[in-house]
């Protein structure tokens, strides 16, 4: 296998000069930290009070990160990626919203993703938060109750809460399994994942069993969850089904380590960059040496985990587009990687928010801080940017 994350040619030949330009001045802007902090601040009170700053976001890193404002807008980003044999996965990007009513309609929204989804040719995923379809406190409870195998406790209207919870994403896989595309459930803070991890094992079990729909996620930052990787190929193995897992990184290292701090317990988060590092690859190995029984997505933006899981399939003999394993990256970053993947024929997706650009703020700001806090991203994809402009100017 031939792969250079230096090739910026394959990398941006989807982009015009023009929206490469404005993907430099963007990260440029998110190279200062200080500018970062006080954006991500002031730009929600600023879309609450109502002022015209839509234009504003919707030119510059709604552009870049985001598909549009409806699924019927993100068809023109799938055509392009598609082009370039690059898949997507679909995400109706609205957070935070709680109640019975706001949980059932995003169910519906969610089955409307699963619904277009099947029309196209190259949307093999879309991606849910649990977070959507439950309240946070609800999660929070079960977390800390009692290893119940039910995985609820003794109050009556939480248990019929969960229930709804768990008919909600019945609903959403059974579709998803009929319309044969593969549900992805988000990894959240370790305080609410113990019922998350439960409830996407339960579904795995019921839809699993003959190809995988569902995949769990495990963020690797956290020292325990390569054991919990363990633990869950046996029960896999134990019951008959395949498990589908998407291996990340981690979402909520400052949030995770502050909130162990100020409640006295050991922080879950692992000591260095080293470690995680280390731990990532590890998953990615046992994932490919367990093919037959675990279908993985390898979510990272580090070239050399990405690397790792290329070498190890030609290592193996496994045909590049093995359908138990799938590479992905955000909408608007590492392209290098994404693009030069599958210029090799390995099956790749890029993971594509839609939804009101009003309701998608959060995830907006998560990109900003990811992008400035991250060491090394937001120069590494500047200077690919910057290295591909000339490219194109020596022509």
């Amino acid at each position: 296998m031939n792969i250079s994350f230096e090739n910026t040619e394959n990398a941006f030949a989807y982009k015009a000069t023009k929206d490469l330009k404005g993907a430099r001045f963007l990260f440029r802007t998110m190279g200062y930290q200080l500018f970062v902090q006080l954006g991500t601040r002031l730009t929600p009170f600023l879309m609450r009070t109502g002022l015209p700053i839509d234009g504003m976001i919707r030119k510059t890193i709604f552009k870049q990160f985001v598909g549009g404002e409806t699924l019927e807008e993100t068809a023109p980003v799938c055509t392009t990626l598609g082009k370039y044999h690059v898949q997507v996965i679909l995400d109706y990007g609205v957070e935070g919203k709680e109640g019975e009513e706001n949980f059932d309609f995003a169910t519906d929204q969610f089955i409307r993703v699963i619904n277009y989804a099947s029309t196209q040719k190259n949307i093999p995923f879309m991606s849910i938060k649990v977070t959507g379809l439950a309240r946070n406190g609800l999660l929070q409870t079960l977390n800390e109750a009692p290893r119940l195998r039910s995985g609820v406790h003794d109050h009556e209207e939480e248990i019929a809460e969960w229930d709804r919870v768990r008919e909600r994403m019945y609903i959403i896989c059974e579709a998803a399994a009929e319309k044969n595309i593969g549900v992805l459930i988000d990894a959240e803070e370790s305080w609410m994942q113990d019922p998350v991890d439960r409830l996407s094992m339960e579904m795995m079990e019921i839809f699993n069993k003959e190809k995988a729909v569902v995949y769990n996620t495990i963020q690797l930052y956290r020292h325990d969850r390569l054991h919990f990787l363990d633990i869950s190929y046996k029960i896999a193995v134990q019951q008959g089904f395949i498990l589908g897992m998407k291996l990340v990184r981690g979402a909520y290292m400052e949030k995770e380590r502050e909130r162990a701090y100020d409640l006295g317990y050991e922080s879950p988060i692992q000591e260095s960059k080293a470690e995680c590092d280390r731990d990532y690859n590890a998953a990615i190995r046992y994932c490919i040496d367990h093919i037959d029984r675990i279908a993985c997505i390898v979510a990272s933006h580090n070239e050399q985990s990405n690397l790792v899981a290329a070498n190890l399939m030609d290592e193996k003999g496994i045909a590049h587009d093995h359908p138990h394993v799938h590479f992905s990256q955000l909408y608007g970053m590492s392209d290098n990687i994404s693009f030069n993947l599958a210029k090799e024929g390995l099956s790749v997706s890029k993971y594509l928010p839609f939804g009101p650009i009003r309701d998608v703020i959060p995830y907006l700001m998560r990109r900003a801080q990811e992008n400035s806090s991250v060491s090394g991203q937001t120069g590494r994809e500047l200077s690919l940017i910057k290295k591909e402009l000339e490219r194109r100017k020596g022509k």
